[in-house]
């Protein structure tokens, strides 16, 4: 039989996936007998095409879907249905889906319907909570009932699978790919003047760095949390100085700008740019977030993370030292910054624990796999370790 190419499609919906995914299609062109499509639903607009430039790479299909305050049902039913027209029309051999966003969801479900196989990056990620985070907890689990391979960013992941009984083999460890990327950005270079962050005194004062904006901490979670950071700002006004970039959703706008738009020592910026992002989180104490993305990131710079929830589906930072959970109270929050300021021992245990989640060799793992798993083509340049 004669080797012919194989066809994957890259499908992202947000600027988180869009870092992970990045260098796996990187991966995926550099490799013979492999033709390569991404397409865009393009849930996030404008920070999506951000990590796009920054990774020199273009869209083969954008379908644009964003639209102004749509709802989940709206976005998941959009999906769905161009996802079907995409995978009827381009035939691919496999997509590749990355994390729990509706896109990832949706996507895999359009696959099904069209009898294309799905491979899951950042597979078997669990909270336990279906309502947190939401709705990603269920959007993964949705994929991981559809994906044909699982790659799993640690061994505790592939073990959620396994015990979900996911066959073993068709469950691999491959790191996380947000490493790779990391490691790509954090090299490349960087004029401070010509940033937005460049009115941040780095030189003079202790950074912490906030990003909240998960939709279960709407209403009075945000409240609290932001009422956290103001107590923070002020308690230790000279010494800190907070640089928040605040989420274009109107209710995070509203309720950042409302709590801490007069705070001199805490400055709100429009969401940034990965480059940007990355600079800033090199160059802070402490972190404060909610994202799942930062929890991963972070250690890999060594800067300690505080947890903006109550449950994390990534406890691998937990076990490692890297992270802790801070939840959402105001006085916690306050009282578990404070710790990591006097606390100079207990700050080094965190900055230094081991990133538990890769080595910056993930793409290659994860492509390296899709071949094996692909036996109509062959490849010269395998490059699996």
């Amino acid at each position: 039989m004669q080797n012919r190419q194989i066809k994957i499609m890259a499908v992202i919906g947000t600027r988180p996936e869009a870092v992970k995914m990045a260098p796996v299609i990187q991966e995926l062109k550099r490799r013979e007998n492999i033709e390569t499509l991404l397409c865009l639903t393009a849930q996030h607009r404008q920070m999506l095409d951000q990590v796009l430039e920054l990774f020199d790479l273009k869209a083969d299909i954008d379908l644009n879907l964003m639209k102004n305050q749509q709802t989940l049902p709206e976005i998941t039913a959009s999906i769905l249905f161009h996802m079907d027209q995409v995978l009827k029309q381009e035939k691919p051999d496999w997509i590749l889906v990355q994390g729990d966003t509706t896109t990832v969801m949706a996507a895999a479900l359009a696959a099904f319907y069209n009898h294309v196989k799905v491979g899951h990056v950042e597979a078997g990620l669990r909270s336990y909570n279906k309502w947190a985070p939401y709705p990603e907890e269920i959007n993964r689990k949705i994929a991981g009932v559809i994906a044909d391979l699982h790659f799993a960013p640690t061994t505790l992941a592939r073990e959620n699978l396994i015990k979900e009984n996911y066959p073993p083999e068709i469950c691999y460890v491959t790191g996380n790919p947000v490493i790779d990327a990391l490691q790509q950005v954090s090299a490349m270079p960087f004029d401070l003047s010509q940033s937005p962050l460049k009115d941040i005194p780095f030189n003079r004062k202790e950074i912490i760095t906030v990003t909240a904006h998960r939709r279960e901490n709407f209403g009075k979670p945000l409240e609290d949390i932001c009422s956290g950071i103001l107590k923070i700002s002020r308690e230790y006004f000279e010494r800190v100085h907070i640089v928040y970039p605040v989420h274009l959703n109107p209710i995070v706008q509203q309720t950042a700008h409302g709590i801490l738009g007069n705070q001199e020592n805490v400055t709100l910026l429009p969401p940034l740019d990965y480059l940007d992002m990355v600079q800033l989180m090199k160059r802070s104490k402490i972190i404060l977030t909610d994202s799942g993305g930062l929890q991963e990131e972070a250690p890999g710079l060594g800067i300690p993370v505080l947890v903006l929830r109550d449950v994390t589906e990534r406890p691998e930072g937990l076990e490692s030292g890297n992270i802790r959970l801070a939840g959402t109270d105001a006085q916690h929050i306050f009282e578990q910054v404070k710790n990591l300021l006097t606390n100079r021992k207990d700050w080094e245990s965190m900055a230094k624990a081991v990133n538990p989640y890769g080595d910056g060799k993930a793409a290659r793992r994860i492509v390296d796999l899709l071949i094996e798993n692909s036996p109509a083509i062959q490849d010269k340049d395998k490059l699996f370790e």
